[in-house]
């Protein structure tokens, strides 16, 4: 029979940021210094959503530091800061340091619907990278193919028009139950050959990478298994993201 779990599209499952001392012992060790929390979450999980970005643009030295530790296979889900179509090209060109670990760019806009903030966006980006556009407010509903035509998605849209998915999980706790459904639908999207970020809001408890340790474990989902190319702190932000 032939091997049906190569042809499955990679879902890169993890969390939003990493740097949370709460989340200490309950994932990671106790007496673990926060210097190693990435290098730690990143041999259990294979993506972040990488939030300090939101709000203060770091060096390109920054995010090779952040790169360097972390495998290859390894992605990270930069959040784009405020009014980041006015200074594209430099956030692009930092951004670039995380090298092939740089999996794509959340980009959240809750304003209504401005197609000419969407037109300078899309006509701006550098086509090379990815953007996941989490629009707010629901005046933007009916947008999803014209992101396709850029190579971009909607964040929570699993049609995968662009070949990609990129979904989060915003509730705090999911249960068993919630869990097996929501490996379900990352299977299907796996079949269907859409490659999907998934992401579990994080909280004081460590529920978002236990929820995400499930999802990947080999007897959960094999569409949801982390693939790796060859098998400071951080991405948290200190505000709760949304």
């Amino acid at each position: 029979m032939a091997d049906t779990q190569a042809s499955l599209a990679p879902a890169h499952v993890g969390t939003s940021g990493w740097g949370y001392p709460s989340w200490q012992p309950g994932f990671y060790p106790a007496g673990l210094d926060r210097s190693a929390f990435l290098s730690f979450y990143a041999k259990r999980l294979d993506a972040v959503e990488l939030n300090a970005t939101k709000y203060r643009l770091p060096s390109e030295e920054q995010f090779r530091s952040w790169s360097a530790q972390v495998p290859s296979g390894f992605r990270f889900a930069v959040k784009a800061p405020d009014g980041v179509e006015r200074r594209l090209g430099t956030f692009e060109e930092r951004v670039r340091g995380l090298g092939d670990r740089l999996g794509c760019v959340r980009v959240v806009v809750e304003r209504p619907r401005d197609d000419g903030f969407l037109e300078l966006l899309l006509g701006s980006a550098d086509p090379g990278i990815r953007y996941a556009l989490d629009l707010r407010d629901p005046t933007w509903d009916g947008v999803e193919e014209r992101l396709a035509e850029a190579g971009s998605v909607r964040v929570g849209d699993a049609a995968g028009r662009a070949g990609w998915a990129y979904l989060r999980f915003r509730e705090l706790h999911y249960d068993a139950v919630e869990l097996t459904r929501i490996a379900a639908e990352l299977d299907a999207l796996a079949q269907s050959g859409i490659e999907t970020y998934a992401f579990f809001r994080h909280g004081d408890a460590p529920d978002a990478p236990l929820a995400a340790l499930h999802l990947t474990a080999p007897t959960s989902n094999p569409g949801a298994r982390p693939r790796r190319d060859g098998d400071v702190d951080d991405g948290g932000a200190a505000a709760a993201d949304r």
